[in-house]
């Protein structure tokens, strides 16, 4: 038996897994007043980094699509 998941794997659900991890860290952390531990600042640096990574790899790798003939363009203004 196969699991499917509700909504697709790509890039941007990547992305916004990470932000909502680093929010509820932050969230959790807050409560429970332990910020200044060294493993919980590890933790949110590496998240944030890996946010920043996936995020710079989305906007370079993407690319613009054109919606243009290449080999023979016409003029529609006839």
């Amino acid at each position: 038996m196969k699991f499917k998941l509700p909504f697709p794997i790509n890039n941007n659900t990547i992305a916004l897994c990470f932000v909502a991890a680093i929010t509820v860290i932050f969230i959790i952390a807050g409560i429970f007043d332990v910020l200044d531990y060294a493993i919980i600042k590890i933790l949110l640096i590496g998240l944030t980094s890996g946010l920043a990574l996936i995020t710079s790899v989305i906007l370079f790798k993407k690319e613009i699509k054109r919606n243009r003939l290449k080999g023979n363009p016409q003029d529609d203004y006839n």
